[in-house]
């Protein structure tokens, strides 16, 4: 099955990946990240695997002060500066809450402890994603950021399928950069790092949250600056109410309206 979708990962990820196993299913990533993960993933020697890294191209606040970026409208938002996404997954990428889903959806998809997921920025989006080995071994996945190669290779799996894409010319591009992710600036990532190591219900509340705040932000009725402390605050309620990890997909259901609705109070 080829998955293009993080966030049924994000709200109930270990009662989808048990249906996967029960089924005898395989999970084919969409996302270029999890897609170029995929292909580099020793499957066979997962304990050989140190690391997992996945690469943002830190939006287009990467270089915003604070205050510009709290300060920050919906257009300047949805101007990624090398994907074309829609608006909300574009906000998503500006918070870098994006890249914090991907580490939740990276965790469920190769079973990778919280510990060994890694953000890294950087800019020219042409390497997507690295795992690194116990031998010392890093093996990057490469290419022009075009989303048409990996839905080829989920389509095709295991062949390859010939696609039209900007074939990558890294004489041309000349140097590849590469910075930390700054949670300072950008709390999205931070959150989404806490709730995927606490587990639980986080993640599903932290989905849900973020995307009641986005909502608000592109209707022009909250500040961006907003919408990481109105998750922040939706799981701190999540927390203090003791709400449990979901059982089925009634429970999951059940979370994510009442993540919403604490979420919509803290806007109001």
């Amino acid at each position: 099955m080829a998955l293009a979708n993080k966030e049924c990962l994000v709200s109930a990820g270990d009662l989808f990946i048990a249906e996967v196993n029960e089924r005898g299913a395989r999970l084919l990533p969409v996302d270029s990240e999890h897609n170029a993960i995929f292909q580099v993933f020793d499957f066979e020697r997962p304990a050989s695997i140190e690391r997992i890294q996945l690469t943002a191209s830190g939006g287009p606040f990467r270089t915003w002060n604070q205050s510009a970026i709290d300060a920050a409208t919906p257009a300047q938002a949805c101007k990624h500066p090398t994907w074309s996404m829609g608006a909300k997954i574009s906000v998503d990428s500006a918070s870098l809450m994006n890249k914090g889903l991907e580490l939740i959806e990276a965790h469920y998809l190769f079973g990778t402890p919280p510990d060994r997921l890694e953000v890294l920025v950087h800019p020219q989006s042409i390497i997507h994603s690295l795992v690194s080995y116990s031998d010392g071994s890093v093996l990057a996945h490469m290419g022009s950021p075009d989303m048409r190669v990996p839905i080829a290779h989920a389509l095709a799996w295991p062949e390859r399928l010939s696609t039209d894409s900007v074939r990558l010319d890294l004489a041309a591009i000349g140097g590849l950069t590469f910075e930390s992710a700054d949670t300072a600036r950008f709390p999205c990532l931070g959150l989404a790092q806490g709730a995927l190591g606490e587990g639980g219900a986080a993640p599903a509340v932290l989905n849900a949250a973020n995307e009641v705040a986005v909502e608000a932000f592109l209707q022009g009725r909250v500040a961006f600056g907003r919408i990481a402390p109105v998750v922040a605050a939706t799981l701190e309620v999540g927390r203090r109410q003791g709400w449990a990890k979901p059982a089925n997909l009634a429970d999951v259901d059940t979370l994510d309206a009442n993540a919403r609705a604490i979420a919509t109070s803290y806007l109001k």
